[in-house]
């Protein structure tokens, strides 16, 4: 399978990618199962539009670790994001892939997003680890949708409660499992460093609300934060499998309650992008 994280086959690899963008084999477990949905949206994108490369948005895009290998697809993609450090990183990564001219990198964020990109612009938006930081989730979900195209996909990751329950209590922390359960916000308490985290109905029913249909929902990370490193990195084919393992629970609902975070595809309405 293909991804931005880790070197894929020959054949799979984007055109103008280049080895030094290639990061460890093991953070291709962190991005995996969106890349190949992503990868597989963009290609049937293409083909109903009769184009070859898409304008794509890439709302806190940070670095490139999408923005990069999706513009080595051939695409032109905008980043928003509001550090500078990191649209200064994904300059150099997009200039040391050989992509530099399909890339541009802007400050700014989503609740601010028409300030500084086109409302209706792009045939595909990626909306990743976003939700979970803005004071209006809705309203974000909402204004990626605006910059959408008729027909536009919509690329939509959050952190997801379940995962987050089942690694406090894993690690025997017992009362801050009980705590991000019975939170609304999801948080495990006053240090957790993520501010929000849902459920896969509180995503889609975001994303529906916004005008958009929910094309399928996938669980990521299921077990990659729960096995130990250890054996991943040294028991031969582990790495391999584990992807394998990751792919085939993806797309089941029963393991949507569990997963470290939560994909969600959706596409904008024919006649309108709103």
């Amino acid at each position: 399978m293909s991804d931005p994280m880790r070197p894929p086959a020959s054949h799979h690899q984007p055109r103008t990618a280049s080895r030094s963008d290639l990061p460890r084999p093991r953070a291709a477990l962190r991005t995996a199962v969106v890349w190949d949905v992503l990868k597989d949206a963009l290609d049937r994108r293409v083909k109903a539009t009769g184009r070859e490369s898409l304008d794509v948005l890439d709302t806190g895009g940070g670095s490139g670790n999408f923005a990069v290998p999706v513009a080595g697809l051939g695409h032109r993609v905008t980043v928003v994001d509001p550090s500078p450090n990191a649209l200064f990183a994904l300059e150099r990564r997009a200039a040391e892939s050989g992509v530099a001219e399909r890339v541009r990198g802007v400050q700014g964020d989503v609740l601010g997003l028409f300030d500084v990109v086109e409302r209706g612009g792009f045939d595909a938006v990626l909306c990743h680890g976003v939700l979970e930081y803005v004071d209006d989730p809705a309203e974000g979900v909402r204004l990626a949708v605006d910059a959408l195209r008729p027909a536009g996909i919509l690329s939509l990751l959050g952190a997801g409660l379940g995962g987050a329950v089942l690694a406090r209590a894993l690690a025997g922390h017992f009362k801050e499992a009980q705590t991000a359960l019975a939170d609304p916000a999801g948080r495990w308490g006053a240090g957790d460093p993520v501010p929000r985290r849902f459920t896969a109905d509180q995503l889609t029913e975001l994303v529906e609300a916004a005008g958009v249909s929910v094309g399928a929902v996938h669980g990521v990370r299921v077990f990659a934060d729960l096995v130990p490193g250890v054996l991943v990195d040294t028991e031969p084919g582990a790495m391999e499998a584990l992807l394998k393992l990751e792919a085939a629970a993806a797309e089941l609902p029963a393991f949507h309650s569990v997963a470290t975070q939560l994909h969600v595809l959706g596409e904008a309405r024919e006649t309108d992008g709103a």
